[in-house]
């Protein structure tokens, strides 16, 4: 009748035919299952390329088939027994070794692994340059070994020169391994501390040795602590740096380690159009999948252009950059000198505090004085001045008492030129004082220029969150708005919800609690809160402290990221 027969199912062709009734077609289950195996060889086998429907052929084709040793037939079907074969499977032959060679394994394995993860804890390279039996310094990951097998008698019967031959678990492969199996478990801790909360990312891309751009990707939130930490996720290779591309391996990074693009509340870069273009730029294209992604120029890399800005602007400023150079060659230059400057800086410091004209917060490091009004609205960002300008007095100290050294004995330790520009500038008091504070109102100029207005205006709200003086910074109308911002998290509802917890939230605040009675910055305020068991009791209060915490203000963390990359990748 022209159709399959179920009698084919008996003989030689029971153990690999198989029929499909929906199709009304024949196959070779052991084709089916490796023919890719063979895939560079002649597949002119019916069951090793398609399907088969002669019927009124198909003993004499089956039959034909099988009978040819070499064809792809008999090497899949071949396969297909060994892997039935029980008796060689990797459980069955583990199973022969004894107990004690499982225990050695063991203890080799351990070994390797804990030499991996103190090299991978500090950041060291893992080989030297000649690990040949041989040399004196065979590189960090063999020469812990030895150390291992020195200090450890258990483990010295059973790793390197005891192991068998090729099992000795040290090889370049088995590192590599170890440290794979590392990333994804550190990986898999931050993903758990992070917790599908909020976090800020900062993107940044750099060329490696080899000349191939790599982008790195950081994630920046609060943890359960309410510490802010940043946490390095990875590197990958993009060949074009558009801000499409940027964004399509961002997304995909995120997505490999199930990180929701929708959770995003921050963006960091640097100054490239790339990054930061209005139109096509890396924040403009997140910013519209998410208007509340506000994104924040890194204020190092800002500072940085600042600076070379205004000494292109003007003479002065540079010359006073200049001087700052002979300065610190000449102050840095010599341990005495250097005592001198702390000696003179403590001692003023001592003064100004037995006058009242400064105070401390934990240590002389917290010292802080009046700010000086000025008319940039980053006013509130440069309380330090005339700390810079007590500091620059006891330089100028230091430098008088190396003219007067130098002149009595004749030293020649720094060099003349360099020392007569820098008290030139010393000797003036109108000078010293009031160059530098042209510079420093020059540069809050050129700063109020280069910053967006959203950008700042969005730093500086977040200051009313500021804990400090009892929170005397806090005003409910201005932190109403500073929520405003960001209307995905916080709905008509929430707003509403927010507004009777700021009411108790400030009241509590500011009723003497002492642990919350002596905060210096936001920072403190969210660990205060999760110490106090309070997150839950404020947690809208809570929700807006991490999101200013969470806003990207530096790169340090993506520069450290490649400044690593030479370990990972050299030249050699």
């Amino acid at each position: 009748m022209r159709q399959f027969a179920l009698s084919w199912f008996k003989g030689l062709h029971s153990t690999w035919l198989e029929y499909s009734v929906e199709k009304d077609a024949a196959y070779s289950l052991c084709c089916y299952l490796f023919k890719n195996e063979f895939v560079h060889e002649t597949t002119g086998d019916f069951y090793a390329s398609k399907i088969f429907r002669g019927w009124n052929k198909a003993l004499e084709r089956f039959c034909l088939r099988v009978c040819k040793v070499n064809s792809v037939h008999h090497k899949c079907y071949n396969t297909m027994l060994d892997l039935s074969n029980l008796c060689q499977s990797i459980q069955v032959v583990l199973d022969k070794h004894s107990q004690k060679a499982k225990s050695e394994h063991r203890i080799r394995l351990e070994a390797s692994i804990d030499v991996a993860r103190l090299l991978l804890y500090h950041g060291l390279p893992f080989r030297g340059h000649d690990e040949s039996e041989a040399s004196t310094n065979q590189g960090y990951f063999l020469g812990l070994f030895w150390w291992h097998e020195d200090k450890h008698p258990d483990v010295e019967k059973v790793i390197l020169k005891q192991a068998p031959q090729n099992h000795t678990l040290t090889c370049l492969m088995i590192q590599k391994d170890i440290a794979n199996a590392c990333v994804k478990e550190t990986l898999k801790v931050i993903i758990e501390d992070l917790n599908g909360d909020y976090f800020g990312i900062l993107v940044d891309e750099s060329k490696d040795i080899s000349h191939k751009e790599q982008m790195a990707l950081v994630l920046r939130y609060v943890d359960k602590n309410g510490d802010v930490v940043e946490r390095f996720i990875g590197l990958v290779y993009v060949s074009d740096t558009s801000a499409c591309s940027l964004k399509k391996e961002t997304y995909s990074l995120l997505s490999d380690h199930s990180l929701n693009p929708s959770k995003i509340c921050g963006q960091g870069y640097d100054g490239a159009s790339n990054m930061k273009g209005e139109i096509y730029g890396l924040k403009t294209l997140i910013m519209k999948d998410r208007p509340s992604t506000y994104y924040i120029h890194c204020l190092a890399h800002q500072l940085q252009l600042t600076l070379v800005a205004i000494a292109k602007k003007y003479l002065e400023v540079e010359d006073v950059f200049d001087h700052v150079t002979n300065v610190v060659n000449i102050v840095g230059g010599s341990f005495k000198h250097r005592d001198l400057l702390r000696r003179h800086q403590d001692k003023n410091l001592k003064q100004l505090l037995e006058s009242g004209e400064a105070h401390t917060g934990q240590g002389l490091h917290h010292e802080r004085r009046l700010q000086r009004p000025s008319d940039t609205r980053w006013r509130s960002h440069f309380k330090t001045l005339d700390k810079f300008l007590v500091i620059f007095s006891s330089i100028v100290h230091v430098l008088e008492v190396i003219e007067i050294e130098g002149s009595t004995t004749n030293e020649t330790y720094i060099p003349e030129n360099s020392k007569r520009k820098c008290l030139d500038v010393c000797y003036s008091n109108h000078l010293r004082v009031e160059i530098f504070c042209v510079v420093i109102d020059v540069q809050l100029q050129e700063l109020n220029d280069r910053f967006d207005v959203l950008s700042s205006d969005l730093l500086l709200e977040m200051g009313i969150l500021n804990p400090v003086n009892s929170f005397s910074n806090f005003d409910k109308d201005r932190i109403m708005t500073l929520a405003k911002c960001y209307p995905n998290e916080f709905d008509d509802g929430k707003l509403r919800d927010l507004s009777f917890q700021l009411d108790t939230f400030i009241i509590h605040m500011r009723g003497g609690n002492f642990k919350f009675s002596n905060l210096q910055g936001i920072h403190d305020l969210a660990k205060a809160l999760v110490e106090a068991n309070l997150v839950e009791t404020y947690s809208l209060v809570y929700l807006l402290v991490k999101l200013a915490l969470i806003l990207p203000v530096a790169m340090t963390t993506m520069e450290r990221a490649f400044s690593s990359m030479k370990h990972i990748k050299n030249e050699v």
